[in-house]
Order: C-alpha cells, then structure tokens, then sequence
C-alpha cells in the first residue's frame, strides 16, 4: 500500500504477468489491444494521458495548451528538484497532468488528464493552475471540460501552495457552472486527498472507471483511526455510485461514446434553458 492506503498491485503478479482481478496469466499484447484492460475479467489497469488521448480524441485533434508550466520549489524544501527530474524523467511530462482542447466525435471539448506515474499523479501548484485554466477556458469558450482524474492527492512537498489548488480549481468550477458549460469528471483508480475533496467532485456528471479506489483518507489509515474493519470494496466506484458519489460507471471502452452522448445532453438543456436554437 501506497501512503493513501491504496492496494497496490503485488510485484509477484506483475513478474508472473497475472491479473490482479482474475489471477490468470495475460500478455502485455492483449491487454495493450483491449485498452489496458483485461480479456478475460475486464480489470483496468492504470493508464498514461496519451495513452488516453489516442482512444479519447479524433484522430490528431489534440492540442495542448500551457504546455510549458513546470514546478518550482516554493517553500525549498530539500530534494523536492531531485524527485521532480526523476518524475519528468519517468513520466515523460512535465508535471502531472496534461491540458488541451479536442474533437470527440467532432465535437470540441477540453480535456485534461493526470497521470499517476508523476509523483502519483499529486497536485501542487502547477496541476492546479492547468486545471483551473482548463475550467476558465471552457466558461470562456462555453466548452464542455471533461478531466480524468488520477491523483494520490496535494503534493506535500508543496506546503500550503499544494492545498491553496483545492480553493482555486474549486473556485475556476465555480465559473465554468456559471457560465453554463457542461463540466464531466472520469475518476480513476486511484482518487484520493485534497483532488477528491475538490474539483473532482464538483462536476455536472462524475464517471468512474470500474473498480477505482474514490476516497480521501485511504482505508488503511481509516481501519488505523476508527479501529474497525471496513466494508467489502470500501471506496471502490462500485461502492461510490451505492451511496451518491458517484453517477456512473462506465468500461474504458465505452467512454468516448457515452462522453459524446452526454455533450449533446447538455447541449439541448442549456439550449432549452437559453431558448437558444440548436
């Protein structure tokens, strides 16, 4: 388990290339071809933005924005440079989560998607600047923002930078609801901390992927506080959607289409609601 208390998945399985959801042997081939899911149980394992991107957005629709933006170390906190060169080099991004403007289905959006591998995907100030232009935009332009989130939470090694995002990306939802775009969150495993306690569960729509940890406190450090075991499946989106948080759950495969289904919802709402023609 990861400082969140999130199940990680076993080395032994990884070397043996198991599934973790249904323990049989796949290869990395099949898995890549049915969108980093499993054949056989349909387990979702985790996913880079690009990775994202290519299945997401019409073919070379994609364009970044903000591209540029990089970490500092506010509060200087010894050996923060060191861990940003070795995320990046990782990673192969420049922070945490990757913003841009595309077609689905030809129908423009903007999208941003985290990535866990940088830093396990933590919000310090950079995330939440590119997330919050993301929503600014979109109340701009009145497009739709769909963000996929992936996230351990506020990058402590921020300070009080990292957990000033939550009020600020909060704020940027704020307006993107205002000005009547629609706004769609896609949880992904993991989603934890201060990004959970903020603009992730501030969306018209909140999707989960099937089986994704959704919390703030991880369950371990929820048993270690309360002293009691948790429920089955406590936290995952299956979990989630039983109680209200989550609106629904949708297989990676189906995502681009039911994204594209509820744009055009929300389109003949707010053109309702505007008596606007469509």
């Amino acid at each position: 388990m990861n400082l969140t208390g999130e199940l990680i998945m076993p080395i032994e399985n990884l070397e043996a290339g198991l599934c973790p959801g249904c323990q049989t042997a796949q290869d990395d081939k099949s898995i890549d071809e049915n969108l980093k899911t499993c054949p056989s149980c349909g387990y979702h394992y985790r996913m880079e933005p690009l990775e994202r991107i290519k299945y997401l957005a019409d073919p070379d629709s994609f364009r970044e924005f903000s591209a540029n933006l990089s970490s500092l170390n506010p509060i200087d906190l010894s050996g923060y440079e060191e861990k940003l060169s070795e995320a990046k080099l990782k990673s192969q991004m420049r922070d945490a989560v990757i913003t841009g403007t595309c077609l689905i289905e030809g129908k423009p959006v903007i999208l941003a998607l985290m990535s866990f591998k940088f830093m396990g995907g933590s919000m310090g100030s950079v995330v939440g600047e590119k997330v919050s232009r993301s929503l600014l935009k979109g109340a701009k332009e009145k497009l739709p923002v769909i963000i996929y989130t992936n996230s351990g939470g506020a990058r402590m090694q921020e300070g009080i930078f990292s957990l000033m995002q939550m009020a600020k990306t909060s704020s940027a939802a704020a307006e993107l609801d205002k000005a009547g775009a629609p706004f769609f969150i896609v949880l992904c495993d993991p989603t934890t901390g201060g990004v959970t306690a903020s603009f992730a569960m501030l969306a018209d729509i909140t999707i989960a992927e099937p089986g994704a940890l959704i919390g703030f406190a991880g369950p371990r450090v929820i048993e270690g506080t309360i002293r009691q075991g948790l429920p089955e499946g406590f936290q995952r989106s299956e979990f989630q959607m039983e109680r209200g948080f989550v609106d629904i759950i949708v297989k990676r495969q189906d995502q681009r289409k039911t994204i594209s289904h509820l744009i055009d919802l929300h389109k003949t709402q707010f053109a309702f609601a505007s008596g606007r023609k469509i």
